[in-house]
């Protein structure tokens, strides 16, 4: 029954369908990645004694993220649901609306595209330096952990609000609102811990330029914050209701669901 079970999620993971969500991670994940990293580099090139500190190339990143993310998720929200992040696949996997399965697969494809957007911008760059996600020294692992897991927690917890069909249809104003959550958590901890809210991004741009110091930091914090943000939506906040007694229809969170 076990080998039953598991070859019939292994068939449900390559339907039509679900290659169609993967291919729509890649897609969004990809343009994100290029974006959000591309414009560091942009960043770097207009102000190259003071990208690190300058509050134009804060806001200027902040920007990018913001309009990138809205703009990724709403391309991909009606096919696979418009993660582009393994932090929100996680909160979503932890909160029972995908696979572990699908979870994984979409992992796969939001790091074989981050991997792939940054090996562009340096190919494409002609070899200009990818800029990695780091800590300021004044700062612990620990410390920018807790920072990455908050802001991960207020984005995901955004995510699960625009996927809720009890606040109205997923919309363009569901993935706006997440981009501006993203946007201001940049704003906020940009120059303490890089404010990457996405362990795909971070891990891509640590991949091409070859550096993986404090990468646990990008996992870690986002990772707990997503599933937290899940957790406490799902079970506290807005509980899922019991299925009509008429119409055997849930009210609960409507995300697309393709394993």
């Amino acid at each position: 029954m076990a080998r039953i079970a598991l070859t019939a999620r292994l068939q449900k993971a390559i339907t039509p369908n679900a290659l169609r969500s993967y291919l729509a991670e890649f897609i969004s994940t990809f343009f994100f990645v290029f974006t959000v990293v591309g414009s560091m580099m942009s960043s770097r090139k207009l102000m190259p004694d003071a990208a690190s500190s300058d509050p134009a190339g804060l806001v200027m990143v902040a920007v990018a993220n913001a309009f990138a993310l809205s703009s990724a998720m709403y391309i991909a929200a009606n096919v696979s649901g418009g993660h582009i992040n393994p932090a929100v696949t996680f909160g979503m996997a932890v909160g029972g609306h995908i696979s572990v399965l699908t979870a994984i697969c979409y992992w796969i494809s939001q790091m074989v595209a981050s991997i792939m957007a940054c090996l562009l911008l340096k190919v494409t760059t002609v070899g200009q330096h990818v800029p990695t996600y780091g800590i300021t020294e004044e700062m612990t692992g620990f410390g920018a952990s807790v920072l990455e897991g908050v802001l991960t927690f207020g984005m995901v917890y955004a995510v699960y609000i625009a996927g809720d069909r009890r606040h109205g249809a997923f919309g363009g104003i569901g993935p706006l609102a997440v981009g501006f959550m993203a946007g201001a958590s940049v704003l906020a901890t940009g120059p303490f811990s890089g404010g990457s809210m996405n362990p795909a991004c971070a891990f891509g741009s640590a991949v091409v330029a070859g550096s993986f110091r404090n990468q646990a930091v990008y996992w870690v914090g986002p990772l707990i914050g997503a599933a937290v943000a899940g957790l406490l939506y799902d079970n506290v906040v807005y509980p899922t209701q019991c299925p009509d007694s008429l119409t055997g229809i849930s009210t609960g969170f409507s995300s697309i669901n393709v394993s």
